[in-house]
């Protein structure tokens, strides 16, 4: 949910194209929520890493050692670049607080805003999209995940590193399906116990 809060308020406040002129700059009110989303998202790593611990918890002795592998090392790269795009997007704000410097420095302002665009919206998403494909044949080989939800995150996995560079919106998908993942095992989590364990062992 703050992932997904934050990517709505930077795509309202700031425009997706990486070859934009950077006017949102010397809006005072557009940069205030920029700012906003980017305090957001180290809390958004944080609840991702949360997320594949209780996933790995979930799936226990069933994980296989070379699928374990491959959802690792998408989920840690994914945050990392996630960071990565936040930090060169805070740098610029910070650096261009002004019209007059982003109007001197214009090939600066482009270079890192191609930079961010490329960890978030190509590779990041390409690791989110690898990390959908990994878990969602995990689900599938063990059971952990209802068939269903496997086939949702295989089709926003597909989608994400065919279409990402061309609609940025649909970088949603990624937290939408971690949405309706993590709803799912809370919800299974939940039907493991009886609903009146003291009455059922007195029984």
């Amino acid at each position: 949910m703050l992932f997904i809060a934050s990517l709505a308020i930077v795509r309202l406040a700031a425009p997706a194209d990486p070859k934009d002129p950077g006017v949102w700059l010397s809006d005072p009110a557009l940069r205030n929520w920029v700012l906003m989303s980017l305090n957001l998202v180290p809390f958004t790593g944080i609840a991702f890493l949360w997320f594949m611990a209780v996933l790995r918890n979930h799936i226990g002795l069933l994980e296989d050692r070379f699928f374990a592998t491959v959802f690792l090392g998408s989920g840690l790269l994914f945050v990392a670049m996630l960071f990565a795009a936040v930090a060169v997007t805070r740098g610029l704000m910070d650096a261009f607080n002004s019209t007059d410097s982003l109007l001197v420095h214009q090939d600066t302002y482009q270079l890192g805003r191609s930079m961010a665009f490329a960890l978030m919206n190509t590779f990041g998403m390409k690791m989110a999209a690898v990390f959908m494909f990994v878990t969602s044949t995990i689900g599938l080989r063990t059971a952990v995940l209802s068939h269903w939800l496997s086939f949702i995150g295989f089709s926003f996995g597909l989608v994400l590193l065919l279409v990402i560079t061309d609609f940025a919106w649909i970088a949603l998908l990624f937290p939408l399906w971690v949405l309706m993942v993590s709803a799912f095992i809370l919800c299974s989590g939940f039907n493991r116990f009886p609903t009146n364990p003291v009455s059922n062992r007195e029984g």
